[in-house]
């Protein structure tokens, strides 16, 4: 679901409760660890963008936290540890906020800082 808010703050004022913690999380996580990148609402959600292109996301889905690492050769080597149905092109969804791996989410920005591969 996209929202109308302007701000990463706003859209994470008017999100589910019991979502906001752990999206609070991936928000510290990327200001953090993707140093040079722009914070910035897009699409509907927050992005974090490095030279103009938006490399990773993050959004509260109707049924999901939805984590977009759209750089395929950071994502892709961890699909294995995903079912099909959690993954999509750039994307992995949590259907449950409290089973999200906060040290994989950690590794792969880290990885997507250091990565001028592919952008899907």
């Amino acid at each position: 679901m996209q929202s109308e808010a302007p701000t990463v703050d706003a859209y994470l004022a008017e999100v589910p409760a019991d979502r906001r913690a752990a999206l609070q999380e991936i928000r510290r996580l990327c200001k953090e660890l993707l140093i040079g990148f722009e914070e910035s609402m897009a699409y509907g959600m927050p992005g974090y963008s490095r030279d103009g292109t938006i490399e990773v996301g993050f959004a509260s889905q109707k049924h999901n936290i939805a984590l977009y690492v759209l750089r395929t050769d950071v994502l892709n080597p961890y699909r294995d540890r995903f079912s099909p149905s959690a993954m999509g092109k750039g994307c992995i969804r949590y259907a449950n906020p409290r089973k999200i791996d906060f040290d994989l989410i950690e590794t792969m920005l880290k990885q997507t800082a250091q990565s001028r591969g592919p952008v899907c």
